[in-house]
């Protein structure tokens, strides 16, 4: 029988600001929607009772290693505390917060050892959460809901609920806005893994295994790093790169060992009421400086045969991943190849839906499209063997999936990408594009560079 939760009405405030008491907490997250309804509704979500976490081929359940599937785990804490979705509220209502990293798809798929670990990323990292504050920005409102999980008897339930509600509240009396705009911290001292040549060469050498049929599109990363100065906080940078470069899916998320600064604008798969969606994006120009720069460069894109191939074939692909969990006939395409304008680029973007088989679990959902195919390629193995093959480095979170997965049946998670990880000596992030049989090795390279842009100036010029 699901559990009943504790709901009271806030005065509206800007998620960035309400989330400054929390912003150094570690396992403090915010999911930071700008522009459409990325993510549903804005989230704060402060203060775990559980932490879940797969590394290294081991579940931990609050660092206590436990012999179990990971998606088993997540799904058993989701289904033991389940609620009623209230639909006056935004689709978040409490649950799990946090991302699934791209090295997991290694967990679902037999693939080769991905290369170097840089950044030792664990593959899956949630917390389980009982209060939250949950932002529907559209209509400028905000609730704070607390489940009373972990406690499972109804007066216990009811008085945890009470008190960890308040405490939140408590906290939330503390934001006060933020003076001036955030500063960059001005680092210029990036490397890449890939030289333009390098990048260049590796995307002629998918362009042959394109030709050779091997495969028929491949998701080709290249790694941008720099040290981190001693004094620099993320969130302050997260803040200047959400206003540059406000985006759909923007999160932040704080670990004690690392935190991660996500910019992406595309969905990966999004669930309420057993109605999901998927959103790929494939298809890229730069913005341009002048209004008649930029119409061009939307123009050029809408009519690219290049472009909209790439962006079906990996529609079908979706198509075929939704017809894993969804009801027979129910999966189709609402939206082909439409154009979005985000602040650096202009991208074509698809939508596909369905409705979920009354038996399938979120995580059932999640394991037939992980990791999304618009950041790998088609096929799906064959393309993540060549992308292996030639980047030779662990992506960590990148091309993973951020996001939140509700008491209440509700899913919404992104694609990471622009997204950075920094960890106390560190800050690495990921740029690519998807290579075709016609694709222009130079034009690749600078799709990349158009892709980082924003990133870069969010830590200086």
């Amino acid at each position: 029988m699901p559990n009943p939760i504790l709901v009271e009405e806030i005065p509206y405030i800007d998620p960035i600001i309400a989330y400054q008491p929390f912003c150094h907490f570690t396992h403090s997250h915010l999911l930071d929607p700008h522009g459409s309804d990325g993510f549903g509704c804005a989230v704060i979500a402060p203060s775990p009772y559980q932490i879940i976490r797969f590394a290294q081929g081991q579940v931990f359940v609050d660092d206590t290693p436990v012999t179990a599937d990971p998606f088993d785990v997540l799904q058993r804490a989701l289904t033991d505390h389940a609620i009623d979705d209230n639909a006056d509220l935004p689709p978040f209502q409490g649950g799990a917060v946090g991302y699934f990293g791209y090295e997991l798809g290694a967990h679902l798929e037999r693939l080769p050892d991905a290369g170097e670990d840089e950044l030792d990323v664990p593959d899956m990292v949630f917390g389980l959460y009982d209060c939250v504050v949950s932002f529907d920005k559209r209509r400028r409102r905000a609730w704070i809901i607390s489940t009373g999980a972990p406690q499972t008897a109804p007066f216990a339930r009811s008085v945890r609920a009470a008190k960890r509600l308040n405490t939140l509240k408590a906290y939330l009396r503390r934001a006060v806005p933020y003076e001036g705009a955030p500063t960059a911290p001005g680092i210029v001292e990036w490397q890449s893994n890939f030289s333009a040549k390098a990048y260049e060469a590796a995307v002629r050498h998918c362009v042959d295994y394109i030709w050779q049929g091997d495969v028929f599109q491949v998701n080709l990363a290249r790694r941008l790093r720099a040290l981190r100065p001693p004094d620099l906080d993320p969130f302050e940078v997260y803040r200047r790169l959400s206003e540059l470069s406000p985006a759909p899916y923007g999160a932040y998320l704080r670990f004690p060992e690392r935190a991660l600064l996500s910019n992406s604008p595309e969905r990966f798969l999004s669930a309420r009421g057993g109605e999901v969606e998927t959103r790929p994006i494939k298809g890229t120009r730069p913005r341009g400086g002048l209004p008649v720069e930029d119409a061009t460069y939307a123009q050029d894109l809408l009519r690219s045969a290049k472009d909209r191939a790439e962006n079906v074939m990996i529609v079908d692909l979706l198509r075929n991943d939704l017809s894993k969990v969804c009801a027979p006939n129910s999966v189709e395409v609402t939206r082909l190849c439409a154009l979005e304008s985000y602040a650096n680029v202009h991208h074509l973007v698809s939508a596909v839906t369905g409705r979920l088989r009354p038996q399938a679990r979120l995580t059932d959902l999640v394991k037939a499209g992980f990791p999304g195919g618009s950041i790998t390629g088609a096929p799906k193995i064959r393309a993540m063997e060549i992308i292996c093959e030639f980047e030779q480095l662990h992506r960590g979170a990148y091309c993973g999936s951020i996001g939140y997965l509700g008491f209440n049946g509700a899913l919404d998670l992104s694609i990471a990408i622009r997204t950075v990880t920094m960890t106390d000596r560190q800050i690495s992030f990921h740029v690519g594009g998807g290579i075709v049989a016609d694709s222009d090795p130079q034009d690749e390279y600078l799709e990349t560079e158009a892709k980082a842009a924003k990133i870069f100036e969010a830590f200086g010029p």
